[in-house]
């Protein structure tokens, strides 16, 4: 039994969550606020993207103004969201548009996938929903629903190409066509409510009656998965300068790389081995200091790599900044960090 188009949008209808992104029933979505929630979205969930979305715009309420924007300023309003090169990718991509399309997006996947950092994803999600578009953005949640109607027991990633093809062919049937941007959701919608990763809701389901995986008694099982591996462990060591005035001493990290541009306690390079006292104190930022260790180790998973930190502190009468150098209050200063350093204001007890 094919899975009907018309099923899904009548219960999308009733049940659409309400996310400050989303334009009213009937109303076409601004692409602006469509594909800022879209980046910000990847790696991150819902429930964290919503009070963040709110405050990037009262930042930047436009394109125009995020690409008019310093770069500094918008990596430190992303600080915390993660996968901090979607920060930069973003404030690239509002310039190109303002620069080169007047500060309209463009309406189409092929001219959106041609502005920096918009990929395959993005780029049909934005053009199905701001510009009604017949594409179907293949998210982790679209993947989910399709794995089951279909019952596509090959793991993933290898199954995304036909998971893909089998999204796309919903496009065929005429309710879905004349609904594009509304259907992208109420598919995002079933996977993030319904068809969730483990206990799917499968009695309340729209699609129940046509889910092969269901009938097989299989749903909880896909998609499958291949092993993951198992990421490396490296090691650093940071130091946490204060002085009588309650400020700290961060770093600016050079502006390319992996958090690129973000505002950091200060440290040793991240490697293999583990550092050692005297050879992590050639890295402090002022030598010679009273550095105290603080009992334990900070850590923090990246996408490739799991980190582990040393963390020592010291206090100065007055912070005197190099270059590359800034002194803020301690108090509120996690702020302006991306969370792997949150996690040493953390071991410090000063979060």
């Amino acid at each position: 039994m094919t899975p009907r188009s018309a099923d899904l949008l009548t219960w999308y209808d009733r049940h659409r969550r309400a996310m400050p992104w989303r334009a009213p029933a009937g109303v076409r979505g601004d692409p602006y606020r469509i594909w800022l929630s879209e980046v910000m979205l990847q790696q991150t969930t819902v429930a964290a993207v919503g009070p963040r979305f709110r405050r990037f715009l009262e930042r930047f309420p436009t394109v125009e103004a995020l690409a008019a924007a310093p770069e500094a300023a918008v990596m430190e309003e992303w600080a915390g969201l993660g996968y901090y090169a979607r920060a930069r990718n973003l404030h690239a991509c509002a310039r190109a548009v303002v620069a080169g399309h007047g500060g309209r997006f463009p309406g189409d996947e092929a001219g959106l996938r041609a502005l920096p950092g918009i990929g395959a994803y993005t780029a049909a999600a934005v053009a199905a929903i701001a510009f009604d578009r017949p594409v179907v953005p293949l998210d982790g949640n679209v993947e989910r629903v399709v794995a089951r109607v279909y019952r596509v027991e090959e793991p993933l990633p290898g199954a995304r190409p036909r998971l893909g093809a089998l999204a796309q062919d919903f496009m065929a049937d005429p309710a879905a066509h004349a609904r594009p941007g509304d259907f992208a959701q109420a598919l995002f919608d079933l996977g993030a409510t319904i068809c969730t990763p483990r206990a799917p809701a499968c009695t309340i389901c729209p699609w129940a009656g046509a889910c092969a995986a269901r009938a097989a008694g299989v749903q909880e099982a896909l998609p499958a998965k291949a092993p993951k591996r198992a990421r490396p462990l490296r090691f650093g060591a940071h130091f946490l300068l204060t002085d009588a005035a309650g400020q700290v001493l961060l770093r600016r990290r050079p502006p390319r790389g992996l958090l690129g541009g973000m505002l950091e306690v200060p440290g040793t390079p991240w490697r293999d081995m583990p550092w050692g006292r005297e050879e992590a104190l050639a890295h402090a930022p002022r030598p010679g200091l009273a550095w105290r260790a603080v009992p334990g180790e900070a850590r923090h998973g990246f996408t490739h790599f799991e980190l582990a930190m040393l963390l020592f502190t010291a206090e100065v009468p007055r912070l005197d900044p190099g270059p590359e150098e800034e002194a803020r209050p301690l108090a509120g200063s996690g702020s302006a960090l991306p969370t792997v350093m949150r996690r040493l204001l953390e071991l410090a007890g000063t979060a």
